[in-house]
């Protein structure tokens, strides 16, 4: 069983939270602590890739 823990995308400090090799996770709202950023991420298998969200615009009217 192999254990890692989460590192920021931003600044690569660790954060608060480990993984495992079974550890999957959807959408996950990351936080560092350090950095003060907070992230959408998705693990899979050790894999963590970052959510891209698209800007909110502005309604006209």
């Amino acid at each position: 069983m192999k254990i890692n823990w989460i590192l920021c995308p931003f600044c690569g400090s660790k954060t608060r939270l480990k993984i495992r090799n079974d550890t999957v996770l959807e959408n996950f709202p990351l936080y560092c602590p350090k950095c003060k950023q907070e992230t959408l991420i998705a693990v899979r298998q050790l894999n963590l890739s970052i959510i891209q969200e698209p800007d909110a615009k502005t309604q006209s009217r």
